[in-house]
């Protein structure tokens, strides 16, 4: 994380919370050629542009005191992290649990025949071992988030 994303992180969650949302991830980017602070949120049942608009009323100032870019402008997006959005957060995971996940890895794993990428059930996440549980056809799996470039719900259309 960057001094931005934790610093705004820290000051716009409880106002987040205290709309009855969670923060779900911030990120700082050039997004068309801009520099973009998008903050992410979700609340059971989704988000709608609505909660989109009251969550970016109730931070705009909260940010302006904070000035966490020093100065620099920058654009505010307060967005719904989307269908395909990866699991970040431990609340992610739980949401998750018994359903299909897309994974991409850094590096292939053996015991997967080197595999990278592939698909699997999420059974289980360890909070405080930063591990998920995954079972790949009739394997069972742990792996570190850090070693996991990539979860999400896979798609099927």
């Amino acid at each position: 994380m960057s001094k931005i994303t934790d610093s705004v992180r820290e000051t716009v969650e409880p106002i987040i919370v205290a709309n009855g949302m969670e923060l779900v991830d911030v990120e700082y980017k050039k997004l068309y050629g801009q520099d973009t602070l998008i903050v992410y949120i979700d609340k059971d049942g989704g988000v709608d542009l609505n909660d989109c608009e009251t969550i970016h009323n109730a931070i705009d100032s909260a940010l302006d005191d904070l000035d966490p870019t020093e100065g620099a402008p920058y654009n505010l997006n307060v967005s719904s992290p989307g269908i395909d959005r990866p699991l970040k957060i431990a609340r992610d995971f739980e949401k998750k649990t018994g359903l299909e996940m897309e994974v991409s890895l850094y590096k292939p794993l053996a015991e997967l025949g080197k595999l990278k990428k592939f698909n699997a059930i999420l059974v289980g996440y360890d909070e405080s071992l930063s591990q998920v549980e995954l079972e790949y056809k009739t394997k069972k799996l742990k792996l570190n988030i850090k070693d996991i470039a990539l979860i999400r719900e896979a798609i099927h259309f």
